[in-house]
């Protein structure tokens, strides 16, 4: 009679101990990445009161089964639904990280100041130590860092991520190393002809990212497809001219062919002007001149009249007649005796760039293709000092054309190759932003364009996750069962899992299966609690037998 009793009784405590996963399960219905736990029920142990016998061929009876009286149920186990993944939840904190399983549960991996644990719960926030941290414990997120070397990942044992350390604040600059002219060279554009040239602005930076600006003049030769470039100056931040102490031979080391006595530029006649009898005469008024026995750069006629060699010849600018009347400078002016046409020698400093005039392409800039050097390298190498802060540039000329746009050419400079980026430079650049990809690599952007590479979070797997010990606070902790972490941990995209920014994952209770499975318990319960009163009132029989 005992026996009912007692079976009911672990019948009572095994329904209570359901209850109460079920109640857990419940209250934390809206706990970030809460997973659910179910309970399952064995019996216990029976009373054998008549072992099984087989059967007896002599006698020919059949054989007997066992007579046992079970003794009541217990909770075998509490499993925990650790391998279903909960619903999305989108937050758009950048610091929300859901992790999505492909072929093995995941696990981030966090540190509470003695022992990692681990969670699925990625629900972080940046410290004010720059650490990666849980919001909820200030846990610190684990992962591996940067080698300085390669600045790649080094997936060596955890440690945690301060991503916002010092030295993180801020990106390297880069010095300029290429440069692009690219655009449309008109050879009607008043600019390439007046004394100062076409100007094109190059802005670049040195190794220690300050900004320096060269100034280039394409100017005309007056043949047909040939100009020449030439480096006139370099500006520093403060609009001082950094090289302007230094003669023609020393500015052409870092940009253009020195020659003493080159051939400047040939010109022709200009439209008012013709050449008779070793006479220029202007068709005007047909009055005759001769070049100025004293000063080439004037031409006299026999009423003591006099016009400049600008007039009579297109293409030679003032800065060029200066030169040639200049006695200290090494400009000379020779006309051909046959034509009247001038030829103008002197030092030179710049590369021809020369066009196909028949397809008004490039084809080469002193006398190579596509680009030249820049040679700035030389001004910290001892020409302006010895601190190396500069390095050279390759300037490619490949993009220039040379056609008719209305009087307008749109040449320019631009630093970098021809894809925009590559070779470009950049000044020392301060943190704007911090995002994280599906590999959980973390990344800083920087106001110079840079974009760096800061940690990488590790993630966990077990060989059975279900065996990890919840220690409260959406921790879980390794045990015997449940497979060793072997403190270096895995990258998550490994197996084509991933990570997602901006969401969290939500509670995996279905509360539909908690209300179905809270019913059943109250039934069991109840039925255990009618097997006590039952058993009570066949006692109370028996002690009444008396009577």
């Amino acid at each position: 009679m005992m026996r009912s009793m007692y079976s009911a009784v672990s019948g009572l405590k095994t329904h209570q101990t359901r209850m109460d996963v079920i109640g857990n399960n419940i209250a934390n219905v809206n706990t970030v990445a809460f997973k659910s736990s179910s309970v399952t029920f064995s019996d216990i142990l029976y009373q054998t009161t008549s072992n099984a016998s087989g059967a007896n061929a002599t006698t020919g009876t059949g054989g007997v089964n066992a007579k046992q009286i079970g003794l009541g149920t217990t909770a075998a186990a509490t499993k925990v639904s650790i391998t279903s993944a909960g619903a999305s939840e989108t937050t758009g904190n950048p610091f929300d990280i859901r992790l999505t399983d492909k072929n093995s549960t995941n696990f981030f991996i966090v540190n509470n100041g003695s022992e990692n644990v681990f969670t699925r719960s990625g629900s972080f926030y940046v410290d004010g130590s720059g650490n990666l941290c849980m919001s909820s414990t200030g846990y610190t997120v684990m992962g591996w860092q940067v080698d300085e070397t390669t600045g790649e990942i080094r997936k060596d044992t955890v440690s945690a991520l301060r991503i916002m350390q010092e030295k993180n604040l801020t990106s390297a600059p880069e010095a300029t190393t290429q440069a692009t002219i690219a655009g449309v060279l008109d050879e009607n554009d008043t600019d390439v002809k007046n004394d100062a040239g076409r100007v094109m602005n190059l802005n670049f930076y040195d190794n220690l990212g300050y900004q320096y600006t060269a100034k280039f003049a394409i100017k005309s030769t007056g043949t047909d497809g040939k100009y020449t470039v030439e480096l006139t100056s370099v500006l520093d931040s403060n609009n001082q001219n950094i090289i302007k102490n230094l003669t023609k031979q020393e500015i052409s080391k870092i940009f253009g062919d020195y020659q003493a006595d080159a051939t400047l530029g040939k010109y022709g006649l200009s439209k008012d002007y013709e050449f008779k009898n070793n006479k220029y005469v202007r068709k005007a008024d047909n009055k005759e001149f001769t070049v100025d026995t004293t000063d080439k750069t004037l031409f006299k006629a026999n009423d003591g009249s006099q016009v400049s060699i600008t007039e009579i010849f297109s293409g030679i600018t003032t800065t060029m007649a200066n030169d040639i009347k200049d006695k200290t400078s090494k400009t000379n002016v020779e006309f051909d005796t046959a034509t009247g046409h001038a030829t103008v020698k002197g030092e030179k400093t710049s590369y021809d760039l020369v066009f196909d005039t028949s397809t008004g392409k490039f084809a080469s800039i002193g006398g190579d293709t596509p680009s030249k050097m820049l040679n700035m390298s030389v001004l910290s190498s001892g020409l302006l000092n010895n601190n190396g802060n500069f390095q050279n540039i390759s300037v490619d000329f490949s993009q220039c054309l040379n056609y008719e746009n209305g009087g307008k050419s749109t040449i320019g400079a631009d630093a970098g190759a021809t894809d925009g980026t590559t070779g470009k430079g950049r000044k020392l650049g301060a943190m704007t932003g911090i995002f994280i990809d599906t590999s959980g690599r973390i990344y800083g952007t920087y106001d110079n364009g840079n974009t760096e590479l800061l940690g990488q979070i590790a993630v966990a797997q077990f060989s059975n996750a279900s065996g990890l010990e919840k220690v409260g606070e959406s921790c879980y902790r390794t045990t015997l069962n449940s497979g060793e972490f072997d403190g270096i941990g895995v990258e998550i995209s490994a197996d084509g899992s991933s990570m997602t920014t901006g969401e969290l994952e939500m509670s995996n209770v279905d509360l539909s299966s908690e209300f179905t499975s809270m019913i059943t318990t109250q039934r069991g319960f109840q039925a255990n609690s009618r097997v006590i009163t039952t058993s009570d009132t066949l006692l109370e029989e028996l002690v009444n037998l008396k009577r």
